[in-house]
Formats: structure tokens, sequence, C-alpha cells
């Protein structure tokens, strides 16, 4: 199959390697065009980990070019980059074309959605609960791709185009997609925000110092117990009569860890020779993305069902705090999208007043 990447950071050079690998003809576009010079050049993308190979993905000189044969269209920037990349390839998105997003984040397919509404343009928009695969960007050429995950959720907009999106995801990606019926489904299943929130706040120090730490080895009891915001999270599903997976079952079911108090399960992912390594740097995706984009969408999300969520709220003030910046003022899809509502959300035309 034909597919467009759009983005070049580590989940776009995972996603990439893997697709590669599995014999998918990949166009890579980078917003900017600098973090893929290098394979433009000629090198090709090294992938070790659970995906190892040298690949050759076609780059896009812009997203025109690389939409313009693309029969699937995958989204994977982080939060912050995805109103910029959705206003570039809005414009060029035909109805022959799939659209996933991996992974979906503060709503943004229905940003999408109603930008193509104003073309008369209805293409399917695949939204994942969190990404495919789990990857850092080792160079401007290579990836390692830590894992590749065993169960994703998704759900497709408009509902009437499901099957034809999940058949998409599944040529891409392989038979791992658990379909869920609306948005809300997604947008409270995907845990990274909360996870990333107890790991970054509780290890704040080494990342400003750029310390080399494992990140699982480093979620320790203390940390675990700030599972709590999974409560929250679980609480909020509930208030909209939902059922999502626990952030055991998350585990569970992304890593094939035995099923556990999370502590044990995150000390059996450390002694993995693949074990994740913690950020270096306060100008993580932790904070950057995870808490503009995960956590002030979860709020939004909780006073529209009436569920308090004080250790969400708390973490964002903390970690503007703690980073100067106001993140809860930087999420820049949440605002076009006006007033949310249930219907909104969980209704079979998923409809938005996007400005």
């Amino acid at each position: 199959m034909k597919v467009a990447i759009l983005g070049a950071g580590a989940i776009a050079y995972g996603n990439a390697a893997l697709l590669c690998r599995d014999g998918h003809d990949v166009t890579l576009w980078s917003p900017s065009g600098r973090r893929t010079a290098t394979l433009a050049a000629g090198a090709p993308l090294v992938a070790t980990g659970a995906v190892v190979g040298r690949f050759h993905p076609r780059i896009g000189s812009s997203c025109a070019d690389a939409l313009a044969s693309a029969e699937a269209v995958v989204v994977a920037v982080p939060g912050y980059g995805h109103r910029h990349v959705l206003d570039a390839a809005a414009p060029f998105l035909h109805s022959e074309q799939v659209v996933v997003f991996s992974s979906h984040m503060s709503l943004a397919a229905l940003y999408l959605a109603g930008q193509l509404r104003k073309r008369g343009v209805t293409t399917p928009i695949a939204a994942l609960g969190t990404t495919v695969t789990t990857a850092r960007q080792t160079g401007p050429d290579a990836v390692n791709v830590s894992s590749v995950r065993a169960r994703l959720d998704v759900a497709v907009l408009p509902e009437s185009a499901a099957g034809r999106g999940i058949e998409v995801c599944r040529a891409l990606f392989g038979d791992r997609f658990v379909a869920r019926e609306g948005l809300l489904a997604i947008a409270l299943s995907n845990l990274n925000p909360q996870n990333h929130l107890a790991i970054a706040l509780c290890n704040l120090t080494r990342m400003e110092l750029g310390e080399a730490w494992g990140q699982n080895r480093h979620i320790t009891p203390a940390v675990a117990r700030l599972e709590a915001l999974d409560a929250e999270r679980l609480a909020i599903a509930q208030a909209f009569g939902l059922a999502v997976r626990t952030i055991h079952e998350h585990f569970h079911l992304s890593f094939d860890v035995p099923m556990g108090p999370l502590a044990e399960m995150t000390h059996a992912l450390a002694q993995r020779p693949t074990d994740v390594k913690g950020p270096t740097t306060l100008d993580s995706r932790y904070a950057t993305e995870d808490v503009p984009f995960g956590l002030v969408p979860t709020i939004r999300l909780a006073a529209l069902a009436g569920v308090p969520v004080p250790l969400h709220e708390s973490g964002v003030r903390l970690m503007s705090a703690l980073h100067g910046r106001d993140f809860a003022a930087e999420n820049d899809i949440l605002p076009r999208l006006g007033p949310l509502s249930r219907e909104m959300l969980t209704g079979p035309t998923l409809n938005a007043n996007v400005t």
C-alpha cells in the first residue's frame, strides 16, 4: 500500500521502519524538511530493536507531493504539531484516502473533519488510542523501536466508514486493532499523558540534569501510587457510560507483561534489553505534548461529565510552574472546536463547529 507519513520524529520513523519492513511503499514528509535531510540525501533509515533493518522510504518535497499518490495517510507528529500539519494537509486530502492518527490527541480528528467539511470532502479518519510503536530517534537517519503494541483501540470518523478505516489500519499494521465507537472512548483510552505526568514529575531533576536513566526502573512503588490518576480517568469514562482499559490492562496488552501491581509490571519491563530510556531534557514531549494536548483535554472532558479530577488539574499547574509556561494556554486545537457536548463526542455524526 502507498502510505504517506506526516512527521519525521521518533514515532514517524518507527512507523516508517515497520511499514517498509512489511512491504509498503512509504513516503515521509517533514514539515520543516530539516529532519529528513539526511534521508533525502540517500542515507538509509536504520532501525534497531523490535524492528531491524535498513530502509529507503521516499521523502516528500512538500505535503502535497507526499499526499499525491497515497492511499493511506498516517499523522505521526506530537500534539503541538497537529494543527500545523493538518492545515497543510487538508487542502490536498480526498475521499479515496484514509487518514490514521498515530496517536490521536486533543480531539484533533474533529478539527480535521471540520476542515475537510469546508471543502465538501468526507475522508475516513481512524483515531488510534496510542501509537503503534514506541520508539526513540537515535540520529537523523536512525531509530530504536522499543516495541510494537499488541492491541490498540481505534475509532473511525464518520462511523459509517468504520469498516473501511479499520480494514486499512489492519492492512498497514496487522490484526492488532479493537474497534471503539466514538472519539470519546479513544480520548479516554490514551494513558500516556497521565503516565508521563507521574514519570516526569517524580524524575524531573534527572531530566533537567540530562542523566541517563531507565524509565521503567524508576517507576518505583511510590511513583506507581500515582496510578490514582488512572482512577480519575476511569471515573470520567464511567460517567459517560464507557468501559476503558485500566492502566494494568494497558501494560499487560501493550507490553505482554503479567498482570499484577503496577510497580511489579514496570519492574518486569525494566529487565528487558529494550527498556525505554527516560527523557534527558525538560523540553520533553512528556511535558510539552502530554500536558497541553493530553491532560488539558481530559480536564475539559471531566468538566463536561461533572467529575472532579484534582490530580490532573494539580499536575497541569505544577508542570506549568516548573517549566515557567502556561501549558493550558498552549493547546491550539480545543479553542477551534467551540463548546464541547456529549452529542459531539458520542453521536453518529461527530460534528464540530470548527473555526
